[in-house]
């Protein structure tokens, strides 16, 4: 007993990290930080309260009664991070690799179960081999009681995940439910089936970096909302995240203290091209809008023909959607929808107000996204921001066309309020291929078809290449200069924050997935 007592103290003490930050802090170049490192960097200093210290697993098969490890591979317990609670789990991968057996699981859904009860956020930090295999269905079934409550805890209070080590197999899926996925560059990775299993099973060779490494889910799948090049730097994005969200879906966002000026800002003037088919960044028009550095993107290698991402606009947290020209233009297409409807759901859940800023030419044509269900996925932005009842803002930079004038939040699906520069042309299409359509018998019969065609172009540009017609039936609340807009905006958003809505009642929506 004594022995016990004096492993537990360590353990304590260890936990307990006085001016831990800052030692670890002094490690950032190295890639792997244990556990415990982990929690005491990611905490404020000495807030940290384990739970579970002297559990153990209860496998006598194997051989594994002689192998005992006091926590059984999980640090559980609860902290804060700049004075918020915050719930937190680290595996331990020193300790059986950091498989999950019957009884780390019961650790784990311990601190859900609490975080859910007091409404504060879940933090996860996954370092694991997967199940414990000598546990069998036991561990299985430790997996799904966690996936219950990852869907339990959906929509009531954040959940956080941070990809550390391995994650393989059915340890992926409990990230996958979470709001938001980190992962550590060269060091973490994700894949139901490893490189092992793709061989044998496909043939294909494929190594564990390229299969799931963080590169691969920030670029290609939009697994991963951000990437971080080592533990260190992935743990600050988590508090950074964190920053943004409220405890849970009953309260609203950390507001910072800001004075107000008079917020007119002048570079925002000459962002547009005046050339309507040259590009621009839409990452300047949103830092011309925002509170200086407060912009943290969501998914910025993934499908980056739109920009998400939180930001503060008046000392005030926001989510901001916007479609991003440098990128195929701006159009929507299967990848950008889902990323965008995503990000909305997460923003309402959570009452954080949206700003969709609007630039988009249409859906991207060809057989690859009608084959691969753009109908469906560009439904899904349609439904999220048609169920959304947070405050809602848009903003037309330039192009609004066709269909995805619609989507992009407009005043038709429930917007609040709808703003529109000068430059913004609202219309079912561009001016030279609808001229091409309603004019075709006239250009067809000119003498110089070219001549008319541009003469026609001209027609229609100047009835429908700009807001007023919109503004005229109402769909825009105002025209407002570039250099007016952030002060419109933080007026607007203050003007809806007690905005309420009253849903008609039913169990759930059936979202197009």
């Amino acid at each position: 007993m004594k022995k016990k007592i004096e492993d537990l103290q360590e353990r304590l003490k260890a936990a307990h990290l006085g001016g831990g930050q800052k030692r670890i802090a002094r490690q950032h170049e190295q890639k792997k930080l244990t556990a415990r490192e982990r929690i005491a960097y990611l905490l404020d200093d000495e807030s940290f309260e384990e739970m579970g210290v002297l559990v153990t697993h209860r496998t006598t098969d194997f051989g594994m009664e002689d192998q005992q490890f006091y926590g059984d591979g999980v640090v559980t317990g609860y902290g804060t991070i700049n004075g918020r609670l915050v719930y937190v789990y680290a595996q331990d991968f020193t300790v059986f690799g950091g498989s999950l057996s019957e009884t780390h699981a019961e650790k784990i859904c311990k601190v859900m179960d609490l975080a859910v009860k007091v409404g504060a956020p879940i933090i996860g930090l996954n370092d694991s081999g997967g199940a414990r295999i000598q546990e069998g269905v036991r561990s299985l079934g430790g997996y799904a009681d966690i996936f219950y409550r990852n869907v339990q805890a959906s929509g009531v209070v954040p959940q956080l995940s941070a990809i550390m080590g391995p994650c393989a197999g059915g340890a992926v899926y409990s990230p996958a439910i979470t709001d938001f996925i980190l992962m550590v560059e060269e060091s973490s990775y994700m894949f139901v089936t490893g490189p092992n299993v793709v061989k044998t099973v496909t043939n294909e060779t494929v190594s564990s970096e390229e299969l799931g490494g963080a590169s691969t889910h920030a670029v290609k799948s939009g697994v991963a909302h951000c990437t971080s090049p080592n533990d260190v730097a992935c743990l600050d994005d988590l508090k950074t995240l964190l920053s943004y969200l409220p405890q849970n879906n009953t309260e609203k966002p950390p507001v910072r203290d800001y004075t107000l000026g008079d917020e007119l800002r002048s570079e925002l003037q000459d962002i547009i091209p005046d050339n309507p088919n040259k590009p621009y960044d839409m990452h300047a028009v949103i830092q011309g809008l925002i509170d200086m550095d407060s912009f943290f993107e969501i998914q910025k290698d993934f499908a980056e023909n739109i920009i998400t991402g939180f930001a503060r606009m008046g000392g005030e947290s926001i989510g901001i959607i916007a479609n991003q020209p440098l990128f195929l233009a701006g159009v929507l297409d299967s990848d950008s929808s889902r990323k965008a409807a995503r990000f909305t759901r997460f923003c309402d859940s959570f009452n954080i107000p949206l700003l969709v800023l609007v630039d988009v030419p249409g859906f991207l044509p060809g057989t690859d996204q009608e084959w691969s269900g753009i109908i469906i996925h560009g439904a899904k932005l349609l439904y999220a921001l048609s169920e959304a009842t947070v405050p809602r803002i848009t903003l037309i930079t330039r192009k609004a066309y066709g269909g995805a004038y619609d989507v992009m939040n407009s005043k038709h699906i429930g917007a609040d309020l709808n703003f529109a520069w000068p430059s913004a042309e609202i219309a079912v299409m561009g001016a030279k291929g609808a001229s091409e359509i309603i004019f075709r018998k006239e250009i067809k019969a000119a003498a110089d078809p070219e001549a008319e065609l541009a003469e026609k172009e001209a027609e229609y540009a100047a009835k429908f290449a700009n807001p007023y017609r919109a503004a005229q039936r109402g769909f825009i609340d105002e025209v407002i200069l570039p250099e007016q807009s952030r002060r419109k905006l933080i007026k607007g958003f203050a003007s809806l924050r007690n905005k309420k809505v009253e849903q008609p009642r039913r169990k759930h929506g059936n979202i197009p997935l």
